[in-house]
């Protein structure tokens, strides 16, 4: 492994040295969290692939398709899914918005009283992220160089959150497109047509796999329904997406570039099925399905190459975390801490940098400290994805859809929702289907009777929000709410 171990130790010093380089782009606050607002199409495509395809795609990926078979693909395909909806029928608009969060979305739309909340939600969704996807890359630091778990958070940890403190969004997007093309190229050029041809091609696997592996609904339309109501919807509305639609120089980039994104993803999600039904047909006796990436990578692969597919999935795993961690600490300094000191966010261009700098550093630590005392990542990631989809879909897509919604509605949609899901959490387990199905059907039945029995938003606003959605100059706006 000595040649691996040389391959995977030059691309981490590389990511270092790339995210080096984008701290001298990082100089406003605009740099800092949106890279500017100036992407174009190929690396706003580039680093909104890398940021929604993370370690639960692609170990995941592999997993499912090794127990499921094709079927095993509906977990990326739904997050393939949700970012086309959001690219296709709500980006160009969010765009527009030139804002920061989600929170402040919903502020513009409904009143500050709705950011609050909304903002912790948001808050807690993003800080799982980044310790779920910090787990996922220790423990291919922990098996790789043989150290206990500690040290591996502490190693791959630190170099997320080194180079995400130092340029922000402009380090975070340039090493997001070199872990673009390493994901590229590791999964979808080297160990897909290698596994596929070691376990026979096509045809000898289809003979070998257990019955159904070919169905692409074995897993459970249950199971289909509850990937599509959480990744799906949570694409739409998770403040680790939004952020990098704020990215795009246009609302046409935002549109296009995440719309071949999203193909991108249904092909990606497709190659980790194949992958794993190819390791299924080779190792059909593996103790856990969990070991399926590393057992394929491990013995199917040549000397380099399976460096380059280890540092592929590391890739996948500490682009989801650095994009999840800017934007847990965006919605902790921009929407929690100034909104609770009751003042806006306002102060020289070092000042503000240096804030949000301070709180990916301050998160970052505490997320490879929860990352070491945790125990089922999956649960945590469920519990997330619940709550964030569970309190806040309704109302925010509401608000981009539906004028009638007001504040109380909105309000009483996130504590319905919210609440509903965590008591069904408590009761049917943290895994279970229900808590999704009935959270949403109560913050949505919420959000219309409260919206219909309460007094329209005040027209100023309603008019503000209009001329944002128009890409108006937020100054205007601003000047038309107070008139």
């Amino acid at each position: 492994m000595t040649v691996d171990y040389f391959v995977m130790a030059a691309y981490l010093l590389g990511i270092i040295g790339v995210g080096w380089w984008g701290r001298k782009r990082a100089a406003s606050k605009s740099d800092f969290l949106v890279a500017g607002r100036r992407l174009g199409p190929l690396m706003y495509t580039g680093t909104m692939a890398a940021v929604v395809l993370g370690g639960a795609s692609t170990i995941g990926g592999v997993r499912l398709g090794y127990t499921y078979g094709i079927s095993g693909a509906a977990m990326v395909f739904a997050i393939g899914l949700g970012l086309l909806a959001l690219s296709i029928f709500f980006s160009a608009r969010i765009a527009r918005l030139k804002v920061y969060t989600v929170a402040e979305m919903l502020s513009l739309r409904y009143g500050d009283t709705a950011a609050v909340i909304s903002g912790v939600v948001m808050w807690i969704y993003t800080l799982m992220l980044v310790v779920t996807s910090t787990i996922a890359y220790a423990s291919v630091f922990d098996v790789l160089f043989d150290v206990p778990r500690w040290v591996a958070v502490v190693i791959g940890g630190t170099i997320v959150v080194g180079y995400s403190a130092l340029g922000g969004m402009w380090s975070i997007t340039l090493t997001d497109m070199v872990q673009f093309v390493v994901k590229s190229l590791g999964v979808l050029v080297l160990l897909l047509p290698i596994a596929v041809v070691k376990a026979g091609g096509f045809s000898a696997m289809a003979d070998k796999l257990p019955h159904g592996f070919l169905s692409p609904t074995s897993i459970g339309g249950q199971t289909i329904l509850t990937f599509v109501l959480i990744y799906t919807f949570g694409m739409l509305i998770g403040q680790d997406i939004w952020q990098r639609v704020f990215t795009a120089r246009s609302d046409r980039v935002a549109s296009w570039g995440g719309t071949v994104a999203g193909v991108y993803c249904l092909v990606y999600a497709l190659a980790g099925a194949v992958i794993g039904m190819a390791t299924k047909t080779l190792y059909p006796q593996l103790s856990s399905a969990d070991d399926a990436f590393a057992t394929i990578v491990r013995h199917a692969l040549p000397t380099g190459v399976r460096g380059l597919v280890l540092a592929a999935a590391l890739s996948a795993m500490m682009s989801t975390a650095s994009g999840a961690l800017i934007a847990s600490a965006t919605v902790a300094n921009n929407d929690i801490w100034a909104r609770l000191r009751k003042r806006a966010v306002t102060g020289s261009k070092d000042d503000e940098i240096g804030s949000n700098r301070l709180a990916i550093v301050v998160l970052g630590i505490a997320a490879m400290g929860i990352a070491c005392a945790l125990g089922d990542v999956i649960e945590a990631l469920t519990v997330a994805y619940n709550l964030l989809v569970g309190g806040l879909l309704v109302p925010i897509l509401g608000g981009l859809v539906w004028k009638r919604g007001n504040l109380p509605g909105a309000m009483a949609s996130m504590i319905a929702g919210g609440t509903t899901v965590i008591v069904f959490m408590a009761t049917d387990g943290l895994l279970a289907n229900e808590p999704i199905y009935y959270g949403l059907l109560a913050g949505l039945v919420a959000y219309l009777a409260v919206s219909l029995l309460t007094k329209p938003t005040e027209e100023s606003v309603v008019q503000a929000w209009h001329r944002r959605l128009a890409g108006e100059p937020a100054a205007a706006a601003a000047e038309l709410s107070v008139a």
